[in-house]
Order: C-alpha cells, then sequence, then structure tokens
C-alpha cells in the first residue's frame, strides 16, 4: 500500500509506502529530550530496541511463565521488559501493558534499574510468550485468536 500526494503544483513524484509512513510515525513519536532504558555494556541491539511495561505486580508472575528473560528494568510501578525493534506490529499488547517505542521511558526522573540481565550479549526477551504469558494473566484473546466481524 502506497500514498501519493497531491499539491497545487500537481502530483507529488514521492510514494511512501506504509512501512515508511509506520517509521516516520515511530521516529517523530520519540523526538526530543527522552529517556531510555540503557543496554547494558558488552549488550548488542542488532534488531533495535522497545519496551514493554507492566505494573509492577504482574512482573513476577512473567518471570515464572517465559522461556528466556532478557533484560529486565524495574521502578516501584512498573517492570519493563526489553524486545527488538517494531514488536508491536499486528500485536494489540493487552491493557495495563504499555508498548514503548525506542525503549523511551515517559515521565520519569530517572530510568529503572536493571533487575535482570541474560547471559549471553542479546538484551532481549522474545516478544511473542511474553506477549501470550501477558495475555494469559490478563485473560485476554491473542490478536490471532479473535473472532473477524464482516
Amino acid at each position: 500500500m502506497a500514498v501519493r500526494g497531491t499539491s497545487a503544483a500537481g502530483p507529488a513524484t514521492q510514494v511512501l509506502g506504509l512501512d515508511t509512513l509506520v517509521r516516520l510515525k515511530r521516529a517523530r513519536a520519540v523526538s526530543g529530550a527522552v529517556r531510555r532504558l540503557p543496554v547494558p555494556e558488552g549488550m548488542a541491539v542488532p534488531l533495535g530496541c522497545d519496551a514493554v511495561a507492566v505494573p509492577a505486580p504482574f512482573g513476577p508472575l512473567l518471570l515464572s511463565r517465559l522461556p528466556r528473560v532478557g533484560c529486565v528494568y524495574a521502578d516501584s510501578a512498573q517492570w519493563w521488559w526489553l524486545v527488538p525493534s517494531e514488536s508491536d506490529v499486528a500485536l494489540d499488547w493487552p491493557a495495563p501493558a504499555h508498548y514503548a517505542t525506542g525503549a523511551v521511558v515517559p515521565d520519569a526522573p530517572l530510568a529503572p534499574g536493571l533487575i535482570h540481565r541474560p547471559h549471553g550479549t542479546l538484551p532481549y526477551t522474545p516478544p511473542i510468550p511474553l506477549y501470550l504469558a501477558l495475555c494469559r494473566i490478563t485473560g485476554t484473546t491473542p490478536v490471532w485468536s479473535r473472532p473477524i466481524s464482516a
């Protein structure tokens, strides 16, 4: 799917694909002075980095349900799980989770502290098991299992 703009001078020559539009929206959403979750030294983020925040009481419940856990950060209110960039594409993360593009921590004077670091060099928690565990805890039906209305 592409969008072609027009102007008073005539049709624009640039065609923007859906991927480009999504990237532009994401870049706009995290511009300016922001606080990001820091990736520990020695770890690589080849897939970029986003985060999923959940209320603190859900944190231990999620830990026990995941086969692999990446970097997890916590403060008194939330636990933050690092996931690869664009882990929200085609996923409707259940409330009360918050998906943070670029691993940006909104309205926080200090970044949450690191409470779990994996043994390898990748900081990611696999997003699908995290999503499924969160759906299970919140009683939410995964997006691909919901009925489609005509």
